[in-house]
This record gives C-alpha cells, structure tokens and sequence, in this order.
C-alpha cells in the first residue's frame, strides 16, 4: 500500500500481520513528514526489524533429547531444513484446501495448506490462468507419519541418496502447511526437473514472488539448502520476503542469517 504526504510517498508491506516500511533512511529525512507519520513509519520498520530478529536461526532452536527441534512453529518463515527439525506431534492449525486445480481427484490431506498460504497460492493460479498458464497442485501438508513412510521407500530404493531430494521425518517444509508441489501436463504433472525448462515452470518462477513464495530449492544452491533442484517446491515466506530473497539471489537460510 502507498500512503501520500505531500510529494513523499512512504511505501509499506504486510508480512502476515507485520506491517514494516521500506526506505526509512530516507523518507525520515525529506521535508514534509510530520512528526506523527515519521514515528509511524519508524515504529513500522522497528516492529520488522525485531520480527527478523526474533525468527533468526540461532533464536529459534533449542536441543530436545539430542535434536535440535525449531521453536517458531507457526511463523511464517519458520526454517526447516536438514538441522532444523519439527516435533513429530506436530501439526498446523488453520490447513484448509485452497480453491485450484489438483492433479488428482478426491479428498487427500496433501491438498492442504495453512490458510495464508492457500489464499495467496489462490491468487498465484488464478494469475496464471489469466496469462494462460496451465498449472495443477500436487502435493501441499504432509503429516510427519506420511513423511517417514516416504523417506523409508526412498531410501529402500536409493539409499542414501534418497536425502537429496526427500526430507527425513521431521525435516520436510511439507509438515509446517507453508510449501506446495506444483507441476503442469508438460511433464504429466511428475515433479522433475524438466518442469523448471517448460513455459509454465519458467512463469512459476518469474511470479511466485508477487504473492509470498520462493523456489526454496534453488539451482545451484543445493550445497546451502541440502537438496538438490527443485523448480516444483514454492514455499510462503509473505510478498515482500519472497522479493527480497528473490532479487538478492538467496536461500532461506541465507536471508534468515542475516538477522541475528
């Protein structure tokens, strides 16, 4: 949203229910802000600042019998990776099915996501279907149980290998309701790599940002994130966050490492 003081204009961005302001440096020192809006925008870019600080890595993990298990379940740039594990009991609140197209018919938990991450993956296909991108959800939520059935046959069929493109129990963004698998007909709805060549994986990536997702698993970051390329994989992280880790060319684990 734009709010207008005179021929300044202080831009501003809602990250779930943080409202921070950009550009605070120089907006507070132009002439014609009042006092009043140079302390609301101050308190905005404050109250971000300290939102950051407070999901940082090193903030967010305490060591439960051995593992280290992350502390910010329900935020929404809650980081989960190889290191960072998720209590096996653990299961969001608020999962509902967005209203898009699935690859397959009938009811299945994995057509879940926590509710702010369906609403805007609603706004990301109805984007694509008006610039007559094709897209088909795949797989949303899993519980940790569906997790660990996965790895299992994984890693019966790859060995170890298997932790390359599949999380162990506990370490999958599928379980926190934020990440969403998505694919199109030009490579049969699969989840390869091919996806991210076609004419909808490349739109996927060019858009995903607008509305709060990130390709969390880069090409060519796997030695950061620990999983090989995904162009599928989009995870929320709120519109201003996807677009600051989109245009820097960062991880989420990079990004989130900057605030300590």
């Amino acid at each position: 949203m734009h709010k207008k003081i005179g021929k300044s204009i202080i831009p501003t961005v809602i990250i779930g229910t943080v409202v921070t302001s950009l550009a605070l440096s120089s907006f507070l020192s132009s002439t014609g802000i009042g006092k009043a809006e140079a302390a609301a925008a101050a308190s905005s870019s404050l109250s971000f600042t300290a939102f950051l600080e407070n999901n940082a890595p090193n903030r967010t993990i305490k060591t439960v019998h051995g593992l280290n298990m992350v502390t910010n379940l329900s935020s929404t740039v809650v980081l989960v990776n190889k290191q960072r594990n998720l209590p096996s009991s653990y299961v969001p609140q608020d999962l509902v099915v967005p209203r898009i197209p699935f690859s397959f018919s009938g009811p299945s938990p994995k057509k879940q996501m926590k509710r702010v991450a369906a609403t805007a993956l609603e706004k990301l296909f109805a984007a694509a279907k008006k610039d007559g991108i094709d897209l088909k959800a795949v797989s949303g939520y899993r519980s940790y149980a569906t997790q660990k059935a996965i790895f299992e046959r994984n890693a019966r069929n790859k060995g170890e290998a298997a932790n390359k493109t599949s999380a162990r129990p506990g370490q999958s963004e599928h379980q926190t309701g934020l990440s969403m698998d998505i694919s199109s007909a030009s490579v049969g709805y699969a989840l390869e790599q091919s996806f991210g060549n076609t004419k909808e994986g490349k739109w996927l990536k060019a858009n995903a940002p607008k509305y709060g997702f990130i390709i969390r698993y880069g090409k060519g970051k796997e030695k950061l994130t620990g999983y090989s390329y995904e162009p599928w994989h989009v995870r929320y992280v709120g519109v201003y966050i996807a677009g600051e880790i989109t245009r820097q060319n960062l991880t989420l684990e990079q990004y989130l490492g900057q605030s300590h």
